[in-house]
């Protein structure tokens, strides 16, 4: 779990040089002894938490592209790795190694913060009691130690989770989300989840973003390719797409496939998917999961990309990437979804758990191929209007600003 140091590649005039992040006595003095409340913003020093790759999941992949990002030519990117786990099997697997890991990651964070005394904090929540309980002391430490803290939401179950906790747990919750000068949220319709904890001018809506470099589409045949790629468990909705495909075999329905790429995470959901493929001759392979090129590989070579979940979900990477990828998309209508499938323009919104609105869309996109083209240019296009890596970096850099020029 290093800790990295990102240098920002635009001049600037910082208060002292600065600190070594690891070990030695603190060199950057702290302007009148508290947090600058006027920090230069060129330059200002932002502690990014979170975890890295792998496993490849949504909150790691953010950090990764985060880092990598344009932002670090506007400021000093400070960063500390949370990651515990080596693989997705470790996720929720109590082990004592574990406890040391994560005892190590708050000594780490205590010692960049001590001597580097960033700006500003950009914590990542969890919206589950233990991961909660986990992130909690990085919010404590960092007021403690007189930090700003931006917060960041990456899903829409708070309200839910919380809704089912003991009283006193859901006082700890909220007495520490008002500590937090703000919050990132991942889409407009998620900005209800903190309209009781912050004002409307402190919840920052940045979805997610990047530049990816696209494959050349594989030239068009007759058959029609349906890519589902994510990891394969039941909130997912992996089996309702399964069913769906059932459903459109008993219509006649031929001329396609369904490509579905990713790793088995729930041992029953396997078993059904895998019965009902061999059961009823489902045009379906399966592929295990694909990272980076190999991913945009299999998006190039599809037609119509499905990804119905059924729980609350934030803004999932694997949207933006579809759209990037130019393919028309069917999904429900799952935390900021619908701020990137816009219902009959670039893709289609169906209800969760509903295989046969999945198969009425899919089936309405294989009988159509000039509705494919039309929602295919119509991704694209919401794609580079929206969901580039300059943009998510301009809506983070204005969030960061707003909190950087204000008193916490």
């Amino acid at each position: 779990m290093p800790v990295t140091t990102v240098l920002p590649q635009t001049e600037f005039r910082p208060e002292a040089p600065a600190a070594r992040v690891e070990g030695g006595l603190n060199t950057r003095p702290e302007p009148h002894g508290h947090a600058a409340t006027n920090v230069e913003i060129a330059g200002a020093r932002i502690l990014l938490l979170g975890k890295l790759p792998p496993p490849y999941m949504g909150p790691a992949i953010a950090t990764k592209i985060l880092l990598d990002s344009k932002l670090k030519e506007r400021y000093k990117l400070l960063h500390v790795d949370t990651n515990v786990h080596e693989s997705l099997e470790t996720l929720g697997v109590w082990r004592f190694d574990k406890v040391w890991k994560n005892l190590s990651v708050y000594a780490r964070f205590v010692r960049v913060v001590w001597n580097e005394k960033p700006d500003l904090v950009l914590i990542p929540i969890s919206q589950a009691t233990l991961g909660f309980l986990k992130d909690s002391p990085f919010i404590l430490l960092s007021k403690l130690l007189r930090r700003k803290v931006l917060i960041q939401l990456r899903g829409s179950n708070i309200q839910n989770w919380l809704a089912g906790v003991p009283a006193l747990l859901r006082a700890y919750v909220e007495t520490l989300l008002r500590m937090a000068e703000g919050v990132v949220v991942l889409g407009d319709n998620l900005r209800h989840l903190f309209t009781g904890y912050f004002p409307e001018n402190r919840i920052f809506v940045v979805p997610n973003g990047a530049n990816y470099h696209i494959p050349a589409r594989e030239a068009r045949t007759s058959q029609v390719n349906v890519l589902y790629l994510a990891n394969l468990q039941p909130a997912k909705g992996i089996e309702d797409v399964i069913r769906a495909v059932q459903l459109l075999k008993e219509r006649g329905i031929n001329g396609f496939n369904l490509n579905v790429v990713g790793e088995w995470r729930d041992a029953e959901t396997r078993e059904i998917c895998l019965r009902l493929v061999e059961e009823y001759a489902l045009p379906v392979i399966f592929y295990g999961p694909a990272y980076d090129t190999n991913k945009f590989r299999f998006m190039a070579q599809a037609d119509v990309f499905v990804f119905t979940p059924r729980e609350p979900e934030g803004h999932p990477w694997v949207i933006v990437e579809a759209l990037a990828s130019g393919l028309p998309i069917i999904a429900t209508d799952q935390g900021a979804i619908t701020e990137s499938v816009l219902d009959g323009i670039n893709g289609f919104i169906v209800d969760s758990r509903s295989p046969w609105q999945i198969a009425d869309r899919i089936q309405q996109l294989i009988e159509r191929p000039d509705l494919r083209r039309k929602q295919s240019a119509a991704s694209r296009k919401h794609y580079e209007d929206n969901f580039t890596e300059e943009k998510m970096v301009e809506r983070l850099s204005a969030a960061f600003d707003q909190v950087l020029q204000h008193a916490p």
